[in-house]
């Protein structure tokens, strides 16, 4: 065909056209091409290729240069710096420091909440509490501790494995002893004696035994109470000092002896009794703080050969759980005499005093019922084990107790032999620790 005066050829194949065979495309510049949105194909402007080329060329070169110059690749790398000081230096946020951390064998006990078991001869022992599975109200229970026929459980509290048990002494002095040193040996298993886990000294005994966290809560003491009517408060956190050989938390004199020591918060009703059959009852407030040496100051006027056998600690404010299975807060005061008597009294019924005084009548001593042997805070779904200097054991609910005035004798609690005393009297602990009649002995 021809057009214009020139022959124009068209192609009637519909086959594409040939390209000249003297310059192909590269596999590299036609996907570029074919990457390339139409409109820019079409506007592509041939100095701007070859501008970018130039600058592509340049760069290479010295990028090229750096390489191959050390020195020129130093001041590359001082002026980056430079730029990123001017960007973002301000002073170090954090401290680096050469240390060894030490790993304590602490650190290596899981923090549980167990149960600690302590029986009347001495021995510990703590169980997890998921070993006593929840029962309801009235179950047929399992066995929270094997003991031996004369030997029966005193005291049980639940505590972290890293807590400290605060164990106080006849003489005065405290030991430490975590929760973790207690020998876990199952529901049935008789524990470690106290003489094996604490270095008492020659003649020393257990007294106390009192569950503590932390050491240095503050508005916390620890209130003691000697056989002669002496009583002392301390603050807790002067106890914080642990050592081995254990310290002075009260100064004694020889003739005289710890009786009993109570965790409070400065705020409390102390109650006294003694073994003539008084009592006294005062705030604690009366009673300063004072430091782990001093002797304390007079909480009971005593007559002659009289001496303090209990302490009973109660709060200002009593409150009362009201329901079928409600439990009244610990209130009444179960005394116990030699001769295996006993009786509940209100503690309202011993009037407030100043303390140093001699106090009013808690039993009416006979040579029936005989001098009081000791003296308990219970409620009335409380239990007690009275045991003998013969090892005759008696377990009763409190509530089978009669409750009496402070003048009366009280009812036989156990039969004695000719020569029999009591010897001791403690409340069983509480089982029902868990929730909705959760048992934690059955």
């Amino acid at each position: 065909m021809y057009f214009g005066g020139k022959k124009i050829e068209i192609n009637t194949t519909g086959r594409a056209p040939k390209l000249p065979a003297e310059k192909p495309f590269t596999s590299i510049q036609a996907d570029a091409i074919l990457e390339l949105q139409l409109h820019r194909l079409t506007r592509l402007s041939i100095d701007e290729i070859n501008k970018e080329l130039g600058t592509t060329r340049e760069n290479i070169a010295e990028f090229e240069s750096i390489l191959g110059s050390e020195k020129k690749l130093r001041k590359v790398i001082v002026t980056e710096l430079e730029e990123i000081k001017k960007l973002y230096g301000d002073e170090r946020r954090t401290v680096i420091e050469d240390e060894a951390a030490e790993i304590q064998l602490e650190d290596l006990i899981a923090d549980e909440q167990v149960a600690v078991t302590v029986s009347h001869g001495g021995y510990l022992k703590r169980t997890p509490i998921s070993t006593y599975r929840q029962q309801r109200r009235g179950g047929t229970g399992r066995i929270g501790m094997r003991t031996r026929e004369e030997d029966f459980v005193s005291q049980m509290f639940v505590a972290s494995t890293h807590a400290y048990i605060l164990v106080f002494t006849n003489t005065g002095r405290v030991y430490w002893l975590k929760v973790y040193e207690i020998p876990d040996v199952g529901a049935a298993g008789k524990g470690k004696s106290i003489q094996s886990l604490v270095s008492l000294q020659p003649g020393e005994s257990a007294r106390a035994m009192l569950p503590v966290r932390d050491l240095e809560e503050e508005n916390r003491y620890v209130l003691f109470v000697t056989r002669n009517g002496t009583v002392k408060k301390t603050p807790l956190k002067d106890f914080c000092n642990v050592m081995s050989r254990g310290i002075i938390a009260i100064g004694i004199e020889k003739d005289n002896e710890l009786v009993a020591a109570s965790l409070t918060d400065g705020h409390q009703i102390v109650f006294l009794a003694s073994h003539e059959g008084m009592a006294i009852r005062f705030a604690e407030e009366d009673v300063r703080a004072m430091g782990r040496p001093a002797y304390g100051v007079r909480g009971m006027d005593l007559d002659k050969d009289d001496y303090i056998v209990g302490m009973a600690v109660t709060p200002k404010e009593r409150t009362k759980k009201n329901g079928k299975d409600g439990e009244d807060t610990p209130s009444l005061i179960l005394s116990v005499t030699e001769n295996g008597y006993g009786k509940r009294t209100d503690v309202d019924e011993y009037r407030l005093q100043s303390r140093g005084g001699k106090g009013v009548i808690n039993v009416k001593t006979t040579q029936r019922n005989g001098k009081v042997g000791g003296i308990m805070l219970v409620s009335d779904h409380s239990e007690c084990m009275v045991i003998s200097q013969f090892g005759k054991i008696i377990r009763i609910e409190t509530n089978q107790i009669r409750e009496a005035g402070r003048s009366t004798q009280g009812v036989r609690l156990l039969h004695l032999d000719e020569g029999d005393r009591v010897a001791a009297a403690v409340v069983i602990p509480q089982e029902e620790v868990g929730p909705e009649n959760g048992t934690l002995l059955q």
